[in-house]
C-alpha cells in the first residue's frame, strides 16, 4: 500500500509541475517597457564578487564574531 501511495503522490506532483510549466506565460524580458533604462552589465569579476565573495565574506565575519563573543564555558 505504501508504494501505491508514493506512486500516486509522485504522479500528481509531476503532473502539477508539468502543467504549471506549460501554462505559465513567458517573462517577455526582451520587450522594453516605458521608462526602462538598464545600466551597463556586470563583468565576470564583479558578478563573482557580488554573488559569491560577498556572501562568503559576510558568513565568515558572522562566524568569527560568534566565536569571539561566545561567553559559554569551555568543555575540557
Amino acid at each position: 500500500m505504501d508504494k501505491k501511495n508514493a506512486l500516486r503522490a509522485g504522479t500528481i506532483t509531476a503532473g502539477t509541475t508539468l502543467m504549471m510549466l506549460l501554462l505559465s506565460s513567458p517573462a517577455l524580458a526582451l520587450t522594453r517597457d516605458d521608462g526602462d533604462d538598464p545600466g551597463p552589465g556586470l563583468s565576470v569579476a564583479q558578478t563573482v564578487g557580488l554573488f559569491v565573495a560577498t556572501p562568503v565574506g559576510l558568513f565568515l565575519l558572522i562566524v568569527g564574531l560568534v566565536m569571539v563573543l561566545d561567553k559559554s564555558k569551555k568543555q575540557s
